[in-house]
């Protein structure tokens, strides 16, 4: 009875916790699509940095919310994760969903450094010509990408359920009460293939335009000191130096994420899982303060919010 009661008390606290987390990063997406799109109807066309970002910001939202749904739904309805394809289903959409988050940031990152960074090898021109028309085809391979990973997710733990009749998948979207067999490696290695190319094309694209922000700093630094140029380069290379660092906790969740994903929930696990659904959120405020004009129109509806409520 005392463990039934701590293990209720714990589910609770983590619905709780995750609820928070998810709203707050649903609330941060969702105003960050509303004030693209609406930029997107006034004037009538759309850059290949608000593409990317308003892609970003429905896949974070999407993800946020599924997440959400999961852990209300275990403490709340539990018996629905034992009826087939509901487990597979969940793991399926969420694989998905959190691919797409990952490969949509890489790709946000490998186009602010072909945007930003100046390097004078052909290859790296060639790109720099064509990045706008290269944008939608990194977003369309980061969809497939992301949905060939969630079938063979789906497939390989509706063949693990088909072998194991007795297995469960209360907990973890991927997690199941049987031994550790081919079929539960297969999806370990294919999510960690994931995470490590997305994580791989992140660090490269971070020390790449790091590198080349640095040396385009030292040039002004000798040639005139100290402006307004200087001051923007420190920004940026702020705002990349905290998109690689969030990045790279993010990364050690999703595979501490795997490792635990075998043994019974404990506190380790648990804080995980909240700096992994914490990382959705903390990124796309980042990605607010250093846009100018989503920052001006967050700092602007906070003070309306703020003079509605001494209003009252």
């Amino acid at each position: 009875s005392q463990e039934k009661s701590n293990a209720t008390s714990h589910d609770i606290t983590a619905v709780v916790i995750v609820t928070l987390q998810a709203l707050a990063g649903m609330w941060i997406n969702a105003f960050i699509a509303s004030v693209l799109c609406t930029a997107w109807v006034k004037k009538k066309s759309f850059n290949s940095n608000e593409k990317i970002l308003l892609f970003l910001a429905c896949c974070r939202f999407c993800y946020l919310f599924s997440t959400w749904v999961y852990h209300l739904f275990s403490i709340l309805c539990p018996l629905s994760f034992y009826v087939h394809p509901m487990p597979q289903l969940f793991a399926a959409i969420h694989s998905f969903l959190n691919c797409s988050n990952l490969w949509v940031s890489a790709c946000l990152c490998v186009f602010y450094c072909i945007k930003i960074a100046n390097f004078r090898h052909i290859f790296f021109i060639y790109l720099k010509a064509r990045i706008d028309r290269i944008v939608p085809w990194l977003l369309l391979g980061s969809v497939l990408f992301s949905l060939v990973i969630s079938i063979l997710i789906y497939k390989v733990i509706n063949e693990a359920h088909c072998n194991n009749p007795n297995s469960t998948t209360r907990g973890n979207f991927w997690k199941a009460n049987i031994r550790m067999d081919e079929h539960f490696f297969t999806v370990y290695f294919i999510s960690g293939f994931g995470f490590a190319t997305a994580f791989m094309a992140v660090i490269s694209s971070a020390l790449l335009l790091l590198f080349s922000l640095w040396r385009h700093k030292c040039k002004m630094q000798t040639n005139s000191g100290k402006n307004l140029s200087m001051d923007a380069h420190l920004k940026a290379m702020k705002s990349i130096l905290s998109f690689f660092f969030i990045y790279s906790l993010n990364f050690t969740c999703l595979v501490l994420t795997l490792v635990y994903s075998t043994k019974e929930a404990n506190p380790v696990a648990f804080l995980i899982l909240v700096f992994q659904y914490a990382f959705p959120a903390v990124h796309s405020l980042i990605l607010i303060f250093s846009n100018p004009k989503l920052e001006k129109t967050l700092l602007k509806t906070l003070s309306c919010v703020k003079c509605k409520v001494c209003m009252r």
